[in-house]
């Protein structure tokens, strides 16, 4: 076909066509032809076991550093001060498992952390070493503090004293009051003169019939033990005696610089047969362990009436001690003073005068009763210069009632 240019025939060239086909998500990831391979895990690396170990190695590294700051923390609140801000007393009773004694000490502010302080315990070594008692916290104590306060068993203690020359119906009455004691008495009293003058230091819940045998054997142990170094010439029998003639000394003075001689007042007139006629023992015989009443006067009455133990009407001793004496008392009956004297009465400034023959003791007896007088008089000058209210009452009086 011709278009009119001379020579030319259009041709069509032809081109080869192509067609797009999408790549297959394995065809897309395989690596272009050149590029190196990457490099192939080790069958090492691959190995369940050895990913497993790695594992247990990091739970391993985890919980120690876990336990170790737990530790550090827990040591620190272990020493720390506690949270008590008064010294409080707490009661551990036998048998109290360490749980209960952490959870108490948690239960009354004094610690902040009953598991702390069991931890503490079991580290310390120290769970099975508690102690009971009655023990004083400190404000502020740590449970290191408390931990080795209940390891050493050092209780609260209380004091209970027994003065020389209390009956044993006195001393009971004692025992009897003192609430940090437990249980009963003893159904009978012992004998007079068989208890100690003591001071006593126990933990709460000691039992009263353990401190009445305790007093029991420490007074009979006392009372032996001096017993075997006395004079070798005195006028007394038996240790009964010897007690009983102590229990008087003891109730005539209290002085340490004089009980030596009214011992041997009394010794010397034991061996002239003499009566003692001591006031003391008139007493107990009209008013037996119970003691007189503090007011009520001795009447020179009384002087005259018979007991056993009236030493005014009685020749010797009377039948028993009339109270406890103290070691000072049976020294003084054991080795008395070397005198001849044979009477004593009281001096006005707590002590005695003492006389070999009785004129002169008949004067010191008339200067005791002058001063007595003096004494009485200068009360009654005093009684009335006290002062009055405006209401004419005496001072200090209870009015009554007008009707």
């Amino acid at each position: 076909m011709h278009n009119g240019m001379s020579g030319e025939v259009d041709k069509q060239v032809e081109r080869p066509s192509r067609t797009l086909f999408a790549r297959s998500a394995r065809e897309m990831l395989r690596p272009e032809q050149g590029t190196p391979p990457p490099p192939k895990r080790s069958r090492q690396s691959r190995n369940q076991f050895v990913i497993f170990l790695n594992f247990l190695v990091s739970s391993a590294v985890f919980v120690l550093v876990v336990a170790a700051v737990a530790f550090y923390l827990g040591k620190r609140e272990f020493d720390a001060p506690g949270p008590s801000t008064t010294a409080e007393t707490i009661m551990i009773r036998p048998n109290t498992g360490v749980r209960e004694i952490a959870d108490l000490l948690e239960s009354e502010g004094l610690i902040s952390d009953a598991r702390i302080f069991l931890v503490g315990l079991r580290v310390h070594d120290a769970d099975g070493k508690l102690k009971a008692g009655e023990y004083e916290i400190k404000a502020g104590a740590s449970m290191r503090d408390i931990m080795r306060l209940l390891e050493s068993g050092k209780s609260v203690l209380y004091s209970l004293t027994i003065p020389e020359g209390l009956t044993v119906a006195q001393v009971f009455d004692r025992i009897a009051k003192t609430e940090e004691l437990s249980g009963e008495l003893p159904d009978e009293l012992p004998p007079e003169g068989s208890l100690a003058a003591d001071t006593l230091r126990f933990t709460r819940g000691l039992s009263r019939k353990e401190v009445v045998a305790k007093l029991l054997a420490d007074q009979e142990e006392l009372v032996n033990s001096i017993w075997e170094r006395r004079a070798p010439d005195l006028p007394l029998k038996d240790v009964n005696e010897f007690v009983t003639l102590a229990s008087i000394v003891e109730k005539e003075t209290g002085r340490a610089d004089e009980r030596s001689r009214v011992a041997a007042v009394f010794l010397n007139r034991l061996e002239r047969g003499m009566r003692l006629q001591s006031d003391p023992t008139v007493i107990y015989g009209l008013f037996g362990g119970e003691g007189k009443p503090a007011d009520r006067p001795i009447y020179r009455s009384d002087l005259d009436k018979p007991t056993p133990y009236n030493t005014y009407a009685v020749d010797g001793l009377p039948p028993t001690p009339i109270a406890n004496p103290g070691r000072a008392a049976l020294e003084a009956v054991a080795n008395p003073s070397r005198t001849d004297e044979l009477y004593f009465v009281a001096s006005g400034d707590g002590g005695h005068v003492f006389a070999s023959t009785l004129k002169e003791h008949n004067e010191n007896v008339a200067r005791w009763r002058k001063i007595e007088r003096e004494r009485a008089a200068a009360a009654e000058a005093a009684a009335e210069a006290e002062p009055l209210p405006v209401n004419g009452e005496p001072a200090g009086s209870v009015q009554q009632d007008a009707n």
